[in-house]
């Protein structure tokens, strides 16, 4: 309730300065402010960026080669026995050598627990924990379970299809050593990205949040958790009470509630997690819009926390601020564009005042392209043509997914009842699609043999008959002509 009140009082106080003041002012220049507001903060950042990459050049930054703490890795799974074995032998594999895993069946319905009690089995460092089928759900639920056993000074917590580079974990944690730090999170890839049009967008919309990670951790700002690839200290999880079951975004909303107590989080971009890509739209939606839903209902919950916090960075609160704009663009610029609309049928407004709204969203349109182009060629060291022509695929990608799905959510959240409805990421596609191809294929093979057995078949009897055929007819012949000789 305490959500649906607020987000109603900022959709009716921004109708009403929209529709009141339209009369006296033209509040397109609103717009206009938070784009360049949004524009002078993500300058601001980049500028800070190569401030620190200097300063690292001159300045290297001296690792303790003596932190070397317990890490608990933590891998929940549900449903996921297509995948989860080779997530954890691949895990296995990284150089760091002090640590566990804890892998997780969050109430399977599939062979997933027995494929855990098998790896457990098979390694030394993995333990299987196995949920009975009336646990609480949620994936915060299944990691605050796993951390009644884990022994770790810091967790480690991977999503079931994670694969990672050997070096992953020495790589990320001397990052995690200051005391202010609480978390590091690191880059993620999408391993499939070549799969079609949609994992292609899913890798660079993932490249632009690389860029606006490193951009606020060089401000020291609210860096932000993404639940796979994330390194948490205890000291911090003990402090804010561990992980929140009652949310559908574990990653985000502890993220909040460490900036609230005053830890830092940085981001790595150097340690990588690659992932698999949703190759199909419909599983895609029902991601974000979980993504979404858990973003904008944090914000609301811990909206008086975040302004009142007396240990939260001023730095962190202002990023969270500018953040938090992105998510009121699209009800701003529809109400905006609804308004000036109605206003122009009933010959209330001249039609230059609807251009002028369409122009600042193009101008919204192209900032996102123009981020999206810029990480390509940093991250991903793509060619200009590339970058630029994937920079505006991923554009039209965003405004497709989000756009309309930030106006569901703040439907949803006023009229809907509220849900715990995960809409679960499906893995293992990609190796069920290849699975399906080589089915596809063998069957095809045998098909064609079977096809070419009863051809071979069909055409050897057909010769047959007729060789007798000319063969009974040349003897004939033969006969025929001995006796005329006899004669």
């Amino acid at each position: 309730m305490k959500e649906r009140i607020l987000l109603f009082t900022i959709v009716f106080g921004l109708g009403v300065f929209i529709y009141i003041f339209q009369s006296y002012f033209n509040t397109v220049w609103g717009l206009a402010l938070l784009c360049t507001f949004m524009f002078i903060y993500a300058l601001f950042m980049n500028l800070s960026y190569k401030f620190q990459k200097r300063k690292l050049q001159k300045y290297p930054q001296v690792i303790n080669e003596n932190y070397k703490p317990f890490v608990s890795v933590m891998i929940p799974a549900h449903n996921e026995e297509s995948v989860i074995s080779n997530t954890v032998e691949n895990i296995l594999n990284m150089d760091y050598k002090n640590f566990e895993i804890i892998v997780i069946d969050d109430r399977s319905t599939d062979n997933t627990a027995s494929v855990l009690k098998d790896l457990e089995k098979k390694y030394d460092k993995v333990t299987a924990l196995i949920r009975p089928q009336d646990a609480f759900p949620g994936k915060s639920a299944v990691l605050n379970d796993a951390y009644k056993i884990a022994k770790g000074e810091a967790i480690l917590v991977f999503d079931a299809d994670a694969t990672v580079n050997p070096d992953f974990l020495s790589t990320l944690i001397p990052h995690l050593e200051p005391k202010d730090v609480g978390a590091v999170q690191a880059r993620k890839v999408i391993r499939n990205k070549n799969a079609n049009l949609l994992t292609r967008c899913q890798n660079n919309e993932y490249t632009m949040d690389t860029h606006f990670q490193v951009g606020r951790d060089s401000v020291k700002g609210a860096v932000e958790l993404r639940g796979n690839g994330e390194l948490i200290k205890r000291e911090a999880i003990d402090d804010i009470g561990g992980w929140n079951n009652y949310t559908i975004v574990d990653d985000l909303d502890m993220s909040t509630r460490m900036h609230i107590k005053g830890w830092d989080i940085r981001f790595c971009p150097d340690a990588v997690v690659y992932e698999e890509g949703i190759i199909y739209l419909r599983p895609l939606f029902r991601q974000r819009r979980r993504w979404l839903e858990g973003t904008i209902r944090r914000y609301l919950e811990y909206a008086g926390d975040v302004l009142f916090s007396k240990d939260m960075s001023l730095r962190a609160s202002l990023d969270m601020t500018a953040y938090i704009s992105q998510f009121i663009m699209p009800g701003w610029f529809l109400m905006e564009i609804l308004i000036r609309g109605f206003k122009v049928l009933a010959k209330q407004a001249p039609p230059h005042m609807l251009y002028s709204s369409i122009f600042i969203g193009c101008i919204i349109g192209f900032g996102f392209f123009f981020a999206a182009r810029y990480a390509l060629r940093r991250y991903d060291f793509m060619p200009r043509f590339d970058a630029t022509f994937e920079a505006l695929e991923t554009s039209i990608y965003l405004f497709i997914i989000w756009f309309p799905l930030v106006l569901y959510i703040c439907f949803k959240i006023l009229f809907m009842k509220k849900d715990m409805n995960w809409g679960k990421t499906a893995h293992g596609l990609v190796l069920e699609e290849e699975a399906s191809i080589k089915d596809f294929i063998i069957k095809e093979l045998q098909k064609t043999k079977e096809y070419t057995k009863e051809y071979t078949e069909k055409y050897t009897e057909k010769l047959r008959q007729i060789l007798a055929e000319k063969t009974e007819t040349l003897m004939s012949s033969n006969h025929k002509e001995n006796s005329e000789n006899k004669k």
